[in-house]
């Protein structure tokens, strides 16, 4: 058995593993950016050392990662997922090093990496794929060509990207151009290679995918089936397991082929077959070589660790299960809390988390690094934690959910939290009848559509404890206040006004108390008054933003164009000089692993440009100046 484990990831995937490894009694090692110095990982780990380098990039320093490996004596480097997880050249430098790479070969990792080559092995061992290009694309020509063959829409993929970055899909031949364009920016921008190709696009297909384990001996099993069709920018939001409603002869045949898929790669550790499906037919997407966010829902209803088979596996141990022994129980979801705000088209929200309470119940699982006080820092992704659940059946675990979500508690950042208690309130969503663009083609008009409006004019804290005691129904008591605490949102939409109180009171209704929190959100020149949480409601508290216009935002009337946060110039799609228009985009803005294009807040001519394509810029940094 390995004795030593060097963790090459950081925040709750880095803990997850210092647990598993905790649980047999291996050693662990963290490795951590300066900014990351305080995090979860850092404290639990038996040792922990700092890597150099700008936080945005040093956990892509193989070479460094490597080096601290070989000096505290690791055994074994776990990589995560994301960062050099599915990186071949790392895990070839690992086993140059004498320190195994738990995870399979690296040239299963390196075929697999590319979208081409990944569907030509799956052609070859009889898996359906999606009808598309087998060799890379070399022009927007070449694109319209494909998409008259094929017909509209098509999908333009960076063939070494995934997770929805370095696709474009495009729907007529005027978007042709610019969709191949970004696609192979992207490509290059995240994964180092600008290599595109085109298939299909599916418009209302489901995402089911299958996790697979497989040792070094040559026992390669399934572990079941999982529906992550609730996504948005082809990022997952909501995953459960099994799939709900999938026809059970569906089932069978994409069990069957993605573990023949694995037996014909000879994979080995974990691994997840990512599937279209449509109707009756499926189709391959590609493989993840890698442990994935959302494998606590199999390891729910399997009671299989999967984290720990890798550890196993990569110790040289066969499996410690056998396909005929694998059994199914009950009902899993996992719901993704990333620190963005749903009324605002999801925009990042890093800051500090003030209040970071987990929900304590029955049959709930919380996977997270986050803890009160913890910063979230804008170099990485926003996701705060997992909350999964399990339920005897899919209905339970819907209500599990609710009711955990509406009990965890997190306070000073926005939060997706509502946007997940909404979905979980939708129809489509409880039919089992949402599909990977729902969310984004149908769901969120009718959440924007429905988020609570400010109220006209300003009032006392008396007067907001009375219309909360209206709100809730006849009341028999009066409104007492409890006290005024500090500034406070819950997590649940923050917006840019100052934020006074909470103003907390107990309401007597019908015989029972409710306690209310009530915020003043202050604006230049006027107070509005939102009730933020009531206990009398089985929704969490939230601060009640009005939706943005757009993910970043775009200056102000004296024609200054800024950094909505700290984040990183990727284009420029102006020059000085040029004539613009009110909303015409400027620029393409990255921050926290997503895109966001700036707009023009008025019309005019450029007269400054401030940053250039590849800057890293603080939070309002005037990139462009626009005069009259």
């Amino acid at each position: 058995m390995i004795k030593k484990v060097l963790i090459a990831n950081r925040s709750e995937i880095a803990v997850r593993v210092i647990t598993a490894c905790r649980e047999i009694g291996i050693k662990t090692v963290a490795i951590y950016s300066e900014p990351d110095k305080l995090s979860r990982h850092v404290s639990l780990a038996d040792e922990a050392y700092q890597l150099d380098g700008q936080p945005q990039k040093v956990y892509l320093d193989a070479l460094q990662v490597v080096a601290i490996a070989k000096q505290c004596g690791a055994c074994a480097v776990h990589p995560g997922y994301g960062f050099l997880s599915e990186n071949p050249d790392f895990a070839r430098s690992c086993a140059d090093a004498g320190i195994k790479f738990i995870g399979p070969k690296p040239d299963i990792i390196h075929r697999m990496g590319s979208k081409v080559e990944s569907r030509r092995a799956m052609e070859a061992a009889g898996v359906p794929v999606v009808p598309g290009t087998t060799d890379p694309v070399n022009s927007a020509d070449e694109v319209k060509k494909l998409g008259a063959k094929y017909g509209y829409p098509i999908a333009i993929k960076a063939s070494a990207g995934g997770g929805g970055r370095g696709m474009k899909v495009v729907r007529t031949e005027a978007e042709a151009e610019t969709a191949f364009t970004q696609a192979q920016r992207e490509g290059t921008s995240y994964f180092g290679n600008g290599e595109v190709y085109v298939e299909k696009y599916l418009d209302h297909p489901r995402h089911v995918e299958v996790q697979i384990l497989g040792d070094e001996h040559g026992n390669i099993i399934h572990l079941g089936e999982r529906d992550c069709s609730t996504q948005r920018r082809h990022q997952k939001l909501i995953e459960e397991s099994p799939a709900a409603k999938l026809n059970p002869q569906v089932r069978e045949k994409l069990l069957a082929a993605s573990v023949k898929g694995a037996k014909s790669l000879g994979y080995t550790s974990a691994g997840t077959f990512e599937l279209l499906v449509s109707g009756n037919d499926f189709y391959f997407l590609e493989v993840n070589t890698r442990v994935q966010v959302e494998h606590p829902v199999t390891e729910y209803v399997t009671g299989v660790d999967i984290v720990k088979e890798q550890i196993r596996i990569a110790s040289g141990e066969k499996l410690s299960i056998k396909q005929e022994e694998v059994s199914f129980r009950g009902h899993s979801i996992e719901c993704r809390i990333n620190a963005e705000d749903p009324f605002k088209n999801f925009m990042p929200a890093p800051g500090t988390v003030k209040l970071f309470a987990e929900p304590r119940m029955p049959w709930v699982r919380v996977d997270s690094a986050c803890y009160s006080g913890y910063q979230i820092l804008p170099f990485y992704d926003s996701l705060l934690a997992k909350l999964i659940v399990w339920g005897r059946d899919r209905k339970e675990a819907i209500d599990r959910m609710k009711l955990a979500l509406s009990e965890f508690k997190i306070e000073g950042v926005a939060t997706t939290i509502p946007f997940h208690l909404a979905q979980l309130e939708d129809p489509k969503f409880i039919n089992a009848e949402s599909y990977t663009t729902y969310v984004e083609s149908e769901f969120m008009k009718s959440f924007v559509a429905n988020a609570p409006k400010a109220a006209p004019s300003a009032v006392t804290a008396q007067a907001q404890a009375t219309a909360g005691s209206t709100a809730l129904g006849a009341a028999t008591g009066k409104a007492t206040p409890c006290g005024a605490q500090g500034s406070t949102n819950n997590g649940h939409g923050a917006g840019v006004q100052e934020k006074v109180g909470p103003y907390n009171f107990e309401v007597d209704v019908n015989q029972k108390t409710y306690k209310v929190a009530v915020h003043e959100l202050v604006a230049p020149g006027a107070k509005v008054a939102r009730v933020a949480s009531s206990a009398a409601s089985k929704s969490p508290a939230r601060s009640l933003e009005r939706p943005g216009k757009s993910a970043a935002k775009g200056g102000s009337d004296t024609g200054e164009v800024k950094a909505p946060m700290h984040g990183v110039v990727k284009e420029l799609l102006v020059a000085l000089g040029a004539s613009v228009s009110q909303g015409q985009k400027l620029l393409i803005f990255e921050a926290m692993k997503m895109e966001s294009e700036v707009v023009a807040p008025k019309a005019g001519k450029v007269s400054a440009i401030n940053a250039k394509p590849g800057d890293t810029v603080e939070t309002d940094h005037v990139i462009i100046e626009i005069a009259d």
